[in-house]
């Protein structure tokens, strides 16, 4: 990643002073919104008012401006089609977004989702390279979108538990200045009932909707791997890094759907660069990639396997993935500490989680310990 250059930094220093500055006051105000629902309603609109315009004055730290280099992109007459020339990418595009947008619990959800299916199967069994990119393309942009949609839903989770952590926290302080604020919430107590209801409904579809988000990354990336694309839902994840944080206190059952996730797409990281003859770049860029999925994601691995109800991996399952895990820290670099830093990151979670003993990496780290051993007196 390149370091920020001195005017870029400037900017962003004032962004996140007047963010500091917004949060405080935003702390200020939630005990008294919560409590009248008129000046909630007022902070929900600063609040937005003020995520909405403050990317636009600050345009050059959109993280969205800038992406980090895909080493995978396609740039194919395919990403034509799928940006709205070809009528079967339309189609598509449109059922994966459907899908997105419908709840699981609609008995139109399965026939959208069946549709889409079918569409992306006839386009492989045609055997034709263009209706390949665009299956590619297609499911690609669907999994970056379901990613962006995952993030923001347990991120908005996040700031709800903050939000009742604080109104916990600052109840006596706020009480006194609560009497100042009763006539002004007269002038709404009717409409107390209706958005208490709505806060609710709200919060159970957030949940919901996370859950639903991540069995369809799942899906999005089963059939990415039979499309021969894999590789971008690999690299996709392991650029995540944002989101593996927040995965670590979501909702169990939230966090069972993304460790499904990661499992999968370890295994198809260990097959990258397995039988061909990749360039040198190449090879470096795919090592890379397995190192970011191990730190973003190993964390995860060692705090939420088990499960509420049932365990998220089976026995197989967990030993099949604990051997794909050591295959992978095996191809990092030792010269570089890559190995160090993936295999401390795990004897720290592993360690400090009695909950889950797995996966149990015990093997590699002895193998690196002998491996750093046999250098050092190498070098005396």
């Amino acid at each position: 990643m390149k370091k920020s250059s001195p005017p870029t930094i400037a900017p962003l220093l004032l962004r996140n002073f007047l963010t500091s500055i917004f949060i405080h006051a935003d702390t200020s105000f939630i005990y008294l919104s919560q409590k009248y629902k008129f000046l909630e309603f007022l902070r929900y609109f600063l609040t937005s008012t003020f995520l909405l315009f403050l990317p636009s004055f600050f345009p050059n730290l959109n993280p969205n401006s800038v992406e980090p280099h895909n080493p995978f992109s396609r740039s194919t007459k395919a990403d034509n089609y799928a940006a709205g020339g070809s009528g079967v990418s339309r189609a598509l595009s449109q059922l994966l977004l459907i899908m997105n947008d419908i709840p699981v619990s609609s008995r139109k959800y399965e026939l959208v989702r069946s549709l889409a299916e079918n569409l992306i199967n006839d386009n492989l069994l045609e055997n034709n390279q263009a209706l390949t990119e665009i299956n590619c393309a297609v499911l690609s942009a669907a999994f970056t979108r379901s990613m962006g949609h995952l993030e923001a839903s347990m991120v908005e989770q996040g700031q709800r538990c903050g939000e009742e952590e604080a109104v916990h926290d600052n109840h006596h302080y706020y009480y006194y200045y609560s009497n100042f604020y009763k006539r002004a919430s007269r002038l709404v107590r009717g409409a107390k009932h209706y958005y208490k209801l709505l806060l609710v409904s709200r919060e159970r579809e957030c949940v919901s909707s996370a859950e639903k988000l991540a069995a369809e990354l799942l899906w999005l990336a089963q059939k990415m791997e039979v499309c021969g694309c894999a590789e971008e839902a690999v690299w996709k994840w392991a650029e995540a890094a944002n989101l593996a944080s927040l995965a670590l206190s979501a909702a169990p059952r939230l966090q069972g759907s993304l460790v499904k996730v990661s499992a999968f797409l370890m295994k198809q990281a260990k097959e990258m660069g397995e039988g061909k003859g990749e360039e040198a770049t190449e090879k470096q860029d795919i090592r890379k990639i397995k190192m970011k999925m191990l730190i973003s994601w190993l964390p995860l691995l060692c705090r939420a396997s088990n499960g509420t109800d049932m365990p998220v991996l089976n026995t197989a399952e967990k030993a099949e993935l604990e051997r794909i895990l050591e295959e992978i820290i095996s191809t990092l670099d030792e010269e570089e500490s890559e190995q160090e830093r993936v295999l401390s990151l795990w004897l720290h979670h592993y360690t400090y989680c009695p909950a889950s003993d797995w996966p149990n990496l015990g093997t590699s780290y002895s193998r690196w310990l002998t491996a750093s051993r046999l250098s050092l007196l190498q070098a005396t």
